[in-house]
């Protein structure tokens, strides 16, 4: 009986873990600084929701609202994936969009799931676009403010095109997107660009698709995300390389293995400075 007792108790804990790793979303904060950010952004707060795959974080997503509701966010910019091509349920992604859309701008890039999925576009651009969600599909717009402007552009995913190798799509897209000398902010989904953003000149960067390393290793980090494999040296922070920076958040959701393990959901908070 005791024995029982005893197996009993460390399946409730493992199953509580489980629990926690999959599901209480944290807060994480960085700054970015540039001496091209103009006076009248500094102090602006991005929030980056990223790889949500259809997971949900209490009813409507009421949780995942209520922790970007309490960053204050200027801006949101949703970095791809946010549906799961192999247990695809838009509905669930588009309640964390209804409700994002009701406390800032909304800014979205796809990633590889969407295009997988072969809904990108009947359904998922659509459903956000009605939303008034602003679709960056190898484009720009302006962000202005008091007189003053930065740009935010966003490219696709290069599973787009399967034929082209992954730095000459990038390249092409951030062309294609027409981006000028202002502060620039990009949304693309795969940190492993990193150099071919830098080669572009771009100020910072805002991906996702690492996952955290799915399951991170303490001391160690990450164990395996797409794009990189084993032990992968980008699954969460800021990276640099030149004068570019990037922002790679740990996402919310799983494909693939089902569990996150030390790698807890993550809303990622950017605060604009100037040097």
């Amino acid at each position: 009986m005791k024995k029982l007792i005893a197996l009993l108790f460390v399946a409730l804990l493992l199953v509580g873990f489980a629990w926690v790793n999959n599901n209480w979303i944290v807060t994480t904060e960085y700054s970015v600084q540039s001496e091209k950010v103009p006076d009248a952004f500094a102090g602006k707060r991005i929030v980056q929701v990223s790889d949500l795959h259809n997971a949900e974080f209490g009813n409507r997503q009421r949780s995942l609202l209520d922790k970007v509701e309490a960053a204050n966010p200027d801006a949101i910019f949703i970095t791809g994936d946010l549906i799961d091509s192999d247990r695809y349920d838009l509905e669930k992604s588009l309640a964390a969009v209804d409700g994002l859309v009701e406390m800032s701008d909304v800014y979205y890039v796809i990633g590889n799931h969407e295009v997988s999925s072969n809904r990108l576009e009947d359904e998922i651009v659509p459903a956000l676009e009605e939303r008034g969600v602003e679709v960056l599909r190898n484009r720009s717009l302006m962000w202005e403010e008091d007189g003053e402007a930065i740009q935010i552009g966003g490219i696709d995913d290069p599973l787009m095109d399967i034929y082209l190798h992954e730095e000459e799509f990038t390249r092409n897209s951030i062309a294609e997107a027409g981006l000028n000398d202002a502060f620039t902010l990009l949304l693309a989904h795969r940190p492993e660009q990193l150099e071919t953003y830098a080669s572009e000149g771009i100020d910072v960067v805002f991906a996702g698709h690492a996952h955290g390393g799915q399951i991170r290793i303490p001391g160690l980090g990450g164990l395996i995300a797409p794009g990189q494999g084993w032990f992968p040296s980008m699954t969460e922070g800021v990276f640099e390389s030149g004068d570019t920076q990037l922002v790679l958040s740990r996402g919310l959701g799983n494909s693939g293995f089902p569990l996150r393990v030390f790698n807890l959901p993550e809303v990622v908070v950017v605060t604009l400075e100037n040097e």
